[in-house]
């Protein structure tokens, strides 16, 4: 059996491509995927009455015109620009990002053609699948040369249903509990078949802590980073500014979750206070750059903001996302076990605090402000609350050090780093901060082997901490 096959950790299958952050079945979201981390692309493939095989999810159109009774020009007329992409393009984009082929055959005329297609060009990463039974018999019968996979939804026993098939795709993700069913009995029995599993689309990162440790072949998400989240080694904390701003619009929960999700410890937000005292996550003083909204933030109620988009600037994709409040951000952060840097903007540091420990968040949170009376606010209501300060901002180390009792320093690529050594000493933890994207910049402050840093580019600074052994495979 070929060795992609038998990974010593679960394959990552995007679903859909990476559809938590780009429209599903377009090139644009199997293109995120590849950069997420994903192995393989989960692809949703039909036949057009001329003979083409796209990516689409639904047998019809939103007007209700089946697919198979129309041609792929009749069919692109009719969808968005991205949507609908032929296979052959995808496989192509695949080919050259190094991902493989997951074909879920929605049309049963679509198994032998897809199977085709992917030999004519060598393809060697891929499996086929279906729900539909025909369209495994009619792979089996063409001596498909790929695994074949039978997707199995809830209440069917998977070994009565797909024994022709080499994978069983369990469907399961509606169930409270799917991983319970996974027990030492279930994979046995795969064992004595010489069948191999793979699980459905999960993002509950919860489960997904669970199922990844799993002996199955890979496990689909929508969230492809979730299935094998980065591990850095000796203790390396990265701080995602204002979330991953690259891939979901800034300060908002999918930026947020795409942190979290890939494995990186922190995620950096901005707090200001509406006119009905409430707190919402957000980096401007007015709402004009990122929303759809204009004027100051602090004008308006949580009621008036919650009705804007906070990521129609970024993409379409995003038109439905709102501001976030402190408190989901808060519990975002406690479901992933992850930590926070709160900047105060407008933000009361009494309100902040109340927020904090009100989802006991006191441990996984720092803070840090423009507004010094702020930090003095937070440290005169609690001796233990994590504040940071800059070290641009004071003359000396030990001023920096004597300020409030921080709990950590954070320096610039430009501050002075031979003050590290006697950080150390001291027990201080220390960050490094950096807006930018030079490779050498990044690769200089990976070699710093700060306890934190924080960054604009996550992902590539976690390239470049592969490259140098510095993450857990």
């Amino acid at each position: 059996m070929s060795d992609w096959l038998t990974p010593s950790r679960p394959l990552s299958i995007a679903h859909r491509g990476a559809s938590a952050y780009a429209q599903e079945n377009t090139l644009p979201a199997f293109a995120l995927a590849a950069d997420l981390g994903a192995d393989m692309w989960e692809v949703d493939l039909h036949l057009t009455a001329d003979n083409q095989i796209i990516a689409f999810h639904d047998f019809s159109l939103a007007d209700g015109r089946a697919l198979r009774h129309l041609t792929y020009a009749e069919i692109r007329a009719a969808v968005r620009q991205d949507e609908a992409p032929l296979l052959s393009q995808i496989i192509e984009l695949a080919r050259d990002r190094c991902c493989g082929i997951y074909a879920d055959i929605k049309a049963p005329d679509a198994a032998v053609p897809t199977s085709e297609l992917l030999q004519s060009v060598g393809m060697k990463r891929a499996i086929l699948g279906a729900f539909d039974p025909t369209a495994v018999q009619a792979l089996r019968a063409a001596d498909c040369p790929y695994p074949v996979a039978v997707l199995i939804p809830i209440g069917i026993d998977p070994f009565e249903i797909a024994t022709e098939a080499d994978i069983l795709h369990l469907c399961w993700e509606k169930l409270d509990r799917p991983q319970d069913l996974l027990d030492e009995a279930f994979f046995d029995r795969c064992r004595n078949t010489g069948q191999k599993v793979v699980l459905w689309h999960e993002e509950d990162p919860v489960r997904m802590a669970k199922l990844r440790n799993k002996p199955v072949l890979g496990i689909c998400s929508d969230r492809p980073e979730l299935v094998n989240p980065i591990k850095f080694r000796d203790g390396l904390q990265v701080v995602c500014h204002r979330g991953a701003n690259k891939i979901a619009p800034e300060n908002t929960l999918a930026a947020a979750h795409a942190c979290f999700a890939a494995g990186f410890s922190h995620v950096e937000i901005d707090v200001h206070v509406t006119a009905d005292d409430q707190l919402v996550v957000l980096h401007d003083p007015t709402l004009d750059r990122t929303t759809n909204g204009t004027g100051p933030v602090c004008d308006r109620t949580l009621a008036e903001l919650q009705l804007l988009s906070a990521g129609d600037w970024f993409s379409q994709f995003y038109a439905e996302e709102k501001i976030p409040m402190l408190d989901e951000v808060l519990e975002l952060a406690k479901s992933y076990d992850g930590h926070l840097y709160i900047e105060l903007k407008s933000a009361p540091a009494n309100l902040v605090w109340d927020r904090v420990t009100a989802h006991d968040m006191q441990d996984r949170v720092f803070f840090w402000s423009f507004v010094t009376q702020s930090l003095h606010d937070m440290r005169a209501i609690s001796s233990e609350a994590n504040l940071m300060m800059r070290r641009q901002d004071f003359p000396s180390l030990n001023e920096a050090l004597n300020c409030l009792a921080p709990k950590l320093i954070e320096y610039t690529i430009s501050d002075d780093w031979s003050e590290f050594p006697k950080l150390r000493q001291l027990g201080i933890p220390f960050m490094i901060a950096y807006g930018g994207d030079e490779s050498e910049t990044l690769e200089k402050i990976a070699d710093a082997k700060a306890d934190l840093v924080n960054l604009d580019q996550p992902f590539s600074f976690a390239e470049i901490c592969r490259k140098k052994g510095l993450i857990s495979d």
